[in-house]
């Protein structure tokens, strides 16, 4: 085991007082370390409050007690700082990067984005991560002195990078930009100050992206039963789970069915934590990085699950893609989700009046402007007031039912 840094930190772990700063440069906070000051303000962002209404995998009137964008957040953060504490990295920035993970995504989860991204194929396309870059380094207004938030480069590297690097050291786009190429926005601001963008992100960003994964499973688990999309002998299919009900079978004889559920997730959460552990601290000492810049340059993600873990996820992940995502009362719902968010785009771009004075006035007088100003402010709206805007404008009727 690599000997702690200063305040129990290993030596590979983000440090707020090594920085690579803000774009601004501001006076440091007499309270609050840099990586704090980052979480602190994207909660109080106005990004960050509208994550309540925007949908997880059901849309918000289904059900009070269903995963919202926020309550995830939420649960992605406290995975988040729960994994950095135990492997004793900087656990205010990857809880930043947790917070901020899921700030760019449009009303109506994926639906909303694939819509929009559709919408903007001739204009750039749309990506919730270059979104979400735009917001805290432009779109949100709150500060005197700047646009955005003015966050410190190690929380913008992680909230763009948090799944690995964009372009390999030739510049050539990886795997998902390989087609359309990296987001022009993430490009632009690389330009500014760099992020890095064919390095790994740090742990921090590592961690943040692992508790993801764990909460969507688990999580989505959860729902899933409570909404009757899937019942309990449905879920056995999944090994992994099958042996967890087996085990709950074991040591509750007759439990209700509602502990059943708890149990159940609690469980995922708690394998797939303990073996992240384990599993990242052996590969952290196998790549035998002893930096942030090590980690940086490992050429290889350090923090992960263990091979019988990651195919439980993947077995997960399939399992919940047929019957929760593509079960039809999800499925009827997104295709009208879909068809909301193509009318306010058409809408939006054919008179940009029809959207607020301050937004119409972004729209300037190209096409692509046009789009880009529909695009923007079409993401930040939640459900319920993108159903209202449809309302509005097509037919004071409508439902999503």
């Amino acid at each position: 085991m690599i000997g702690k840094a200063a305040g129990g930190r290993a030596p590979y772990a983000a440090d707020p007082a090594r920085s690579h700063g803000r774009l601004y440069a501001e006076p440091p906070s007499a309270t609050r370390a840099d990586f704090q000051r980052d979480r602190d303000r994207i909660i109080h962002s106005t990004a960050f409050r509208r994550l309540a209404h925007k949908t997880q995998v059901f849309v918000y009137h289904e059900g009070d007690h269903f995963r919202s964008r926020l309550t995830h957040t939420i649960e992605v953060a406290q995975l988040a700082r729960a994994l950095a504490k135990a492997l004793r990295l900087d656990e205010e920035l990857a809880e930043a990067v947790a917070l901020g993970h899921d700030l760019g995504h449009t009303p109506f989860g994926h639906t909303g984005e694939d819509a929009l991204d559709e919408c903007m194929a001739a204009h750039g396309g749309f990506d919730h991560n270059s979104h979400g870059l735009r917001i805290v380094t432009e779109l949100e207004r709150r500060y005197a002195d700047f646009d955005g938030l003015n966050l410190t480069q190690e929380t913008l590297e992680g909230l763009v990078k948090h799944n690995g690097p964009l372009i390999d050291l030739a510049g050539q786009p990886f795997e998902r930009w390989r087609k359309r190429g990296v987001p022009e926005a993430i490009l632009a601001y690389d330009r500014r100050q760099s992020l890095g963008l064919s390095q790994y992100a740090s742990l921090e960003a590592q961690v943040a992206a692992l508790a993801d994964d764990i909460a969507y499973d688990a999580h989505d688990i959860d729902d899933g039963l409570r909404a009757g999309l899937f019942d309990l002998a449905a879920i056995r299919a999944v090994p992994f789970v099958a042996a967890l009900i087996d085990e709950i079978d074991r040591l509750h004889p007759g439990l209700e069915r509602p502990r059943v559920i708890h149990e159940i997730t609690r469980r995922i959460i708690t394998r797939f934590v303990e073996d992240a552990i384990a599993e990242s601290g052996k590969r952290v000492s196998e790549a035998g990085v002893a930096s942030l810049d090590d980690v940086r340059r490992a050429g290889r993600t350090l923090i992960g699950q263990s091979p019988a873990l990651a195919t439980a996820d993947h077995d997960i992940k399939t399992f919940l893609f047929a019957n929760m995502y593509r079960h039809p009362d999800v499925r009827r719902v997104r295709e009208q989700a879909d068809a909301i968010v193509r009318a306010l785009f058409s809408a939006y771009v054919a008179d940009p009046q029809t959207m607020p004075a301050d937004w119409a006035a972004k729209a300037g007088t190209t096409a692509d402007e046009k789009a880009r100003a529909a695009a923007d402010y079409i993401a930040g709206m939640t459900d319920r007031f993108a159903l209202g805007e449809y309302r509005r404008l097509f037919d004071p009727t409508a439902k999503l039912r």
